[in-house]
């Protein structure tokens, strides 16, 4: 492979270009309610070229080797086209190596028949439906095997193997027109290890479903909130993430008003990590589709914007480090400024201790979807639970978050010391540009939140 790419490289004089090649093997398995929706094992296959020539990108996608010459031909001819300028992309050391992660055959999903696959997922789908009060169900398997080859103008040549693995999950709890639900999305780079022994999870989203049957509605206001971990991650992801995403600062102005380097955004002692180097999470690759290596990414330290993320083209154009997020949802597609393992580093805080500064307020737990707006964003709740006088009290339901991110992330007092990570799978992940979902971490420990604009009744 190595050769023929570059021997087809050798056709163009450009300023840059690169090709990305991929070998999907995927296996989807779909339950919605008792009809089994989808199964199957699909092959693709299919490339994604990029040149760049006086500042100008072609971009072409093919699925077939026969194809190259033309699309890369068809490639150079598109970054013809349009206002000339100057290539700016930040330079990064040419890199040769061959990227494999070896799973136990037990875990590797490519070795797992799609009989017993079915069987499992059955199996969940069939737990949900016969707790009580479920009225439905949707259970989603995926699991994926990569090959990837990268090659550059400038020398880099990499070979990757990929697997990942995943499920998502939903109850739905239905008396009359009270409908409600309880959703979970688990995967990783682990294998199939990652979606075995899940009857005690599935019990328990079935039991947060019907109980939210049962809850009264949240009061709206602001009042003092604790956001769980898993919370704490989805907000940092969805409301903070996607400012520190540079294509966005480069071509908003407000953005770039916002996102000053320097500027004060938080508590003092928060601070806010992206990492593509962190064991066995779902948005951990050692080199991201430029073939610029993983790295461990400040951007808030000590309550300062300290950082952005970048792609090459980003990173030159604003002058700035290369951070490794260049990332695309498959050969379809060209890569674009991507998180990775997104989280909220821990401090000393305990749960408990948390919930006693508390006089009157919300204990939220979980996530059910959400929509950022620039510096607005709202979350619907997973869960929540009132907290009176220091102590968590009844649970509530119609719960929602929302306010101004800038505004909320100086009202963080207290940080725990609670820290996990939370991996997405089956159809969870990120969005952005039409690519999803993006397998992506996040996380945080448990952190309390005065004067949060709650949603309710």
């Amino acid at each position: 492979m190595k050769e023929k790419l570059e021997e087809a490289m050798k056709t163009l004089r450009v300023d840059y270009m690169d090709v990305r090649i991929e070998d999907r093997k995927e296996t989807r398995i779909q339950y919605n309610g008792k009809n089994l929706e989808q199964i199957g094992e699909m092959h693709g296959f299919g490339g994604c070229i990029r040149v760049k020539d006086k500042g100008r990108w072609g971009v072409v996608s093919f699925t077939a080797m026969d194809d190259l010459n033309k699309s890369i031909f068809l490639a150079a001819r598109e970054a013809k086209v349009g206002k000339s300028g100057v290539t700016e992309l930040a330079a990064v050391p040419h890199v040769e190596d061959k990227v494999k992660k070896r799973l136990p055959s037990k875990d590797d999903p490519r070795e797992i028949s799609l009989s017993e696959k079915e069987k499992l997922v059955h199996h969940y789908n069939d737990l949900i439906l016969s707790a009580p009060r479920i009225s439905t169900s949707t259970v989603f398997y995926k699991d994926v095997g990569i090959k990837k080859h990268f090659i550059n103008s400038e020398g880099t040549y990499i070979e990757e193997e990929r697997v990942e693995c995943g499920m998502s999950v939903q109850a739905i709890a239905r008396e009359g027109a009270n409908v409600q639900r309880a959703y979970d999305s688990i995967g990783g780079i682990t294998g199939f290890a990652v979606v075995r022994d899940m009857d005690e999870r599935i019990k328990e989203l079935t039991e947060s479903a019907a109980s939210l049957l049962d809850a009264k509605p949240a009061k709206g206001g602001k009042f003092d909130c604790i956001i769980d971990p898993r919370l704490a991650g989805t907000f940092i992801h969805e409301a903070f993430g996607h400012m520190s995403e540079s294509d966005h600062i480069s071509e908003n102005e407000k953005i770039r008003d916002l996102m000053e380097m320097g500027k004060p955004l938080g508590a003092s002692d928060l601070t806010v990590i992206d990492d593509g180097t962190l064991a066995d999470c779902s948005g951990t690759n050692k080199y991201d589709d430029e073939g610029v290596a993983a790295r461990k990414n400040h951007l808030i330290k000590e309550g300062k914007i300290v950082g952005r993320l970048h792609s090459r083209e980003t990173a030159g154009k604003m002058k700035e480090n290369v951070s490794g997020n260049a990332r695309a949802l498959d050969f379809r597609y060209d890569p674009i400024v991507r998180m990775t393992n997104t989280y909220i580093e821990p401090r000393s805080w305990k749960f408990d201790e948390m919930v006693k500064q508390i006089e009157k307020g919300y204990y939220v737990k979980g996530s059910q979807g959400g929509m950022t707006n620039l510096d607005m964003f709202t979350f619907s709740a997973g869960e929540a639970y009132e907290i009176v006088k220091g102590k968590v009290k009844d649970k509530v339901r119609d719960l929602t978050l929302t306010g101004n991110i800038f505004e909320t992330m100086k009202n963080i007092e207290c940080i725990g010391n609670d820290l996990q990570m939370f991996n997405s799978g089956g159809s969870g992940g990120c969005g952005k540009g039409g690519q999803v979902p993006l397998p992506i971490g996040r996380g945080g420990p448990h952190v309390l939140i005065r004067n949060v604009i709650v949603g309710g009744r």
